[in-house]
């Protein structure tokens, strides 16, 4: 048997040792070719996703290049990541507003604490905010943040849904006949407040708000001794000849006196109808149509830092007015608005707030003479309720001079 060219055995029936195989030939180089270069294979192209990202093709072991294989990102795991950022501070500004929402909630033995009245104040306002957190949650499909925003939308609008659908309005006729030309003879009124800022409010400008507007009660606070010559100056007498200003102020004063001013003869007038701290209470009964109105201007002190207390007894001094079986109409800057327990309290079930009961929207008063809009609603007209009058038709005017806006409404006797 013929030995085989690699065969390097020399004995029979030894073990063979392992050799190399032959080099092979490519048939389709001819024999002697030089060899070609070995290349490597290329790596594919990135191509651009329908999304504009770059992908690599993959099969099922995973990417071309030996990378493991990773879930696919879409368009909402993108969003997800694009608006971290504005999802947390929309949670931060959504957790100051149900924190706001829960001071609210406080009975009005623990609604003096220190701040809680001036936060209170903006509880109104917290629906702007949580509005654009909803819309906003629901395009980027925050669901969690979008039902907290919701909640908070709707426990805010449940406790002003008298600004928006009234229990109680003036008749047509009651408009038109204010609008038409001022008379005592007949059983409407229109009615105006204004805070005049120390006495600096522009005399001239209430004189000729009073004129345009038809106004046949009128209620002060923080008058000065200038200011009620200025107003005689300015001819208020000619249109509201009847007047009474209320005594100095205590001690502790709050920027001054509170006076009345009608254009009907006055009876049973008071310079200070009951013990309070601060501006003391005018009053006087005027007769609108067959009802005889007792009319009171008022001005607690403010709920500032160390003052808490004087704010919460005058509001309760007012309050008390409801221990007497008169038709109130008590016109002023109340210091609070219809969110602050204290205030819910003073109303109880005898007192009408016409802006909460006349279904015409807020009428923001305060503070009226910088940039920033006025932002909230402290001067008020409340009126007994179930004594035969009603009070809406609400609007507010500016008057140079003064960090308040006029508040004005029409009455009603019925």
């Amino acid at each position: 048997m013929s030995r085989s060219p690699y065969d390097t055995s020399t004995q029979p029936g030894a073990p063979r040792r392992a050799v190399p195989s032959p080099p092979q030939q490519n048939p389709y180089v001819p024999k002697g070719s030089p060899a070609a270069p070995l290349r490597r294979r290329p790596r594919p192209r990135a191509q651009a996703s329908r999304h504009g990202s770059a992908s690599v093709p993959q099969d099922d072991r995973g990417h071309m290049d030996g990378t493991p294989p990773q879930a696919p990102t879409g368009s909402r795991g993108r969003g997800r990541a694009r608006h971290g950022c504005l999802s947390t501070l929309f949670w931060i500004v959504m957790a100051a507003v149900v924190a706001l929402l829960a001071l609210r909630t406080l009975p009005s033995s623990m609604a003096s604490g220190p701040a809680v009245p001036e936060l209170v104040s903006f509880v109104p306002v917290a629906i702007v905010p949580s509005a654009i957190c909803l819309v906003l949650a629901m395009l980027w499909h925050r669901r969690v943040l979008a039902l907290v925003c919701l909640l908070a939308l709707a426990v805010n609008g449940s406790w002003h849904a008298g600004y928006l659908v009234g229990r109680q309005r003036v008749s047509a006729e009651a408009q038109a006949a204010v609008a038409a030309s001022p008379t005592t003879d007949d059983a409407y009124a229109r009615v105006m407040t204004l805070n005049t800022y120390n006495g600096q409010a522009s005399a001239a400008q209430v004189v000729s708000l009073v004129r345009e507007r038809h106004v046949e009660v009128l209620c002060l606070q923080e008058l000065t001794d200038g200011m009620v010559e200025d107003l005689e100056r300015a001819g208020i007498d000619e249109i509201l000849p009847y007047h009474v200003v209320s005594e100095g102020a205590s001690a502790i004063s709050n920027g001054g006196r509170n006076g009345i001013w009608t254009a009907a003869p006055q009876a049973d007038v008071s310079r200070n109808l009951l013990p309070i701290d601060t501006s003391s209470m005018p009053a006087a009964s005027v007769q609108v149509g067959g009802t005889t109105v007792r009319i009171v201007s008022v001005h607690p002190n403010s709920p500032v830092r160390g003052a808490q207390d004087l704010w919460d007894e005058g509001l309760s001094v007012i309050g008390s007015l409801s221990d007497y079986g008169h038709a109130y109409l008590i016109m002023g800057d109340f210091n609070s608005t219809w969110d602050h327990a204290r205030f819910r309290s003073l109303l109880g079930t005898t007192f009408e707030d016409a802006g909460e009961t006349s279904g015409e929207g807020v009428h923001m008063t305060y503070p009226a003479n910088g940039i920033v809009p006025p932002l909230v609603e402290i001067d008020h007209i409340v009126y007994s309720s179930g004594s035969g009058i009603v009070v809406s038709s609400l609007e507010t005017a500016h008057v140079a001079g003064t960090d308040h806006l006029a508040l004005i409404g029409t009455l009603e006797a019925r």
